[in-house]
C-alpha cells in the first residue's frame, strides 16, 4: 500500500468517518503508521507480520505501552506542539507522549464529553487534581482545564488544597440546582469526602483513578462505596484515560466503560499475547488493548498492562493490573 496516499487527510478522516467506517480506517491508520513510524514497524518486522496480509483489525499488531518510557513513539517527523507525561513513583520512568498537534486532542475529547454528558456550558465543572496541578504535562489537566473555560461558570477551576472553599461552593451550587462536575484523582477525592461529607444532588462526582502511593490501594467498589455514602450518592462517575492515549472511555452507574467514537477496547490473551478474545457469546477476560484513531501522528494500537472483561456490547469493565507491570499514576485500582 503507498503509504504517502494513505496518509493524505488522515488526520480529518478520524473526525469524519461513520461508526460503521471504524474498522477500514483503523486498518488505514496501520498502514500509514506501519510506514511512518520507526518504533512501530521495528516492532512489527521483529514479530514477522507482514502488512499486506493484515485484513482486519485482530490481526494488526498492538505496540506494548512501556515503549512510550523508553523510545519517542512518533508518526511522522515533526516538532511537538506538547509532550504529555506521565506522573509516576520516584525512580520510576515516565511515559511520554508527543503530540503534533494539540487541535487533535481538544477537538476529540471535547467530542467524547459531549457525547456522554453534553454541552459544558450547562455544567459548572471543579477538577479535583492536585499531583496533576504540580506538574505542567498532564493530559488531564489540559482537558480539565479546557472544560472548566468552555463551561463559564464563574465557580469552575481547579481547586489544590483549598478543600475548605470546595466544599462552600458546592453547597452554594447545589443550594442553585446547578448541574455541577467534580472531577478528581482518587485520593484526593476520598480525603475531600472524609473532611467534608456532604449530600450531592445536583453534582457527579468522577474518579479518574489513582493513589499515588499515598494511601493504601483499595479497590474500586471500595473507592466507591467510600464517595457514595459521603456525598449520598446512588453512584460515582469514572474516566478510564492515560498518556499514551488521546481518547478516553466513561463509566456511569452501571459501572461499565463506554467507548467514544474513536476509540475501541479488544482483548488479548495474557498466556498467548497474540490472541484477541472475542465475546461473541458472553464476557471474556484478558489484557486490554486500545486501538485508539486520535492517536494519528504516534500509535494508534496500544497493548496496556490493564486487565479487563469485554462484554459483547463493546463495553468493558478495569479489572486491575497485570502481574508484574510497573505502577502508573493514571492506573486504575486493583480488584
Amino acid at each position: 500500500m503507498n503509504n504517502s496516499a494513505t496518509y493524505n487527510g488522515l488526520p480529518e478522516r478520524i473526525f469524519e468517518f461513520n461508526i460503521s467506517e471504524f474498522d477500514q480506517v483503523a486498518l488505514e491508520l496501520f498502514h500509514f503508521q506501519y510506514g511512518a513510524n520507526r518504533i512501530y514497524r521495528a516492532y512489527t518486522d521483529a514479530l514477522g507480520i507482514l502488512p499486506d496480509r493484515v485484513q482486519k483489525i485482530s490481526q494488526i499488531p498492538f505496540l506494548p505501552i512501556r515503549f512510550f518510557k523508553t523510545h519517542r513513539v512518533c508518526s511522522t517527523g515533526f516538532e511537538p506542539e506538547a509532550v504529555f507525561e506521565s506522573s509516576g513513583t520516584t525512580g520510576s520512568v515516565n511515559s511520554r507522549h508527543y503530540i503534533k498537534d494539540l487541535n487533535i486532542y481538544t477537538q476529540n475529547f471535547l467530542e467524547g464529553f459531549e457525547q456522554f454528558y453534553g454541552d459544558p456550558q450547562e455544567w459548572c465543572i471543579i477538577g479535583l487534581l492536585p499531583s496533576y496541578l504540580e506538574r505542567d504535562n498532564a493530559s488531564l489537566v489540559v482537558m480539565v482545564n479546557e472544560l472548566i473555560k468552555r463551561s463559564r461558570h464563574e465557580k469552575s477551576g481547579f481547586y489544590l488544597n483549598e478543600l475548605d472553599q470546595l466544599s462552600v461552593n458546592l453547597h452554594d451550587l447545589e443550594r442553585s440546582g446547578q448541574k455541577t462536575l467534580l472531577i478528581g484523582v482518587t485520593f484526593a477525592l476520598l480525603d475531600f469526602a472524609a473532611l467534608y461529607p456532604q449530600c450531592l444532588r445536583h453534582t457527579v462526582v468522577m474518579e479518574t483513578g489513582g493513589m499515588k502511593g499515598r494511601k493504601a490501594e483499595i479497590t474500586r467498589p471500595e473507592v466507591h462505596d467510600l464517595l457514595r455514602k459521603a456525598f449520598n450518592l446512588s453512584c460515582i462517575h469514572s474516566e478510564y484515560g492515560m498518556t499514551e492515549l488521546l481518547s478516553q472511555a466513561y463509566a456511569a452507574c452501571d459501572g461499565l466503560f463506554y467507548n467514544t467514537r474513536r476509540m475501541r477496547v479488544l482483548l488479548r490473551n495474557e498466556d498467548d499475547p497474540f490472541e484477541i478474545l472475542m465475546p461473541e457469546n458472553g464476557p471474556v477476560n484478558g489484557v486490554i488493548n486500545v486501538i485508539d484513531l486520535a492517536n494519528v501522528y504516534s500509535c494508534s494500537f496500544i497493548a496496556t498492562d490493564d486487565a479487563g472483561r469485554l462484554f459483547p456490547n463493546g463495553s468493558f469493565e478495569v479489572l486491575g493490573r497485570i502481574d508484574n507491570a510497573d505502577i502508573r499514576g493514571c492506573s486504575l485500582m486493583a480488584i
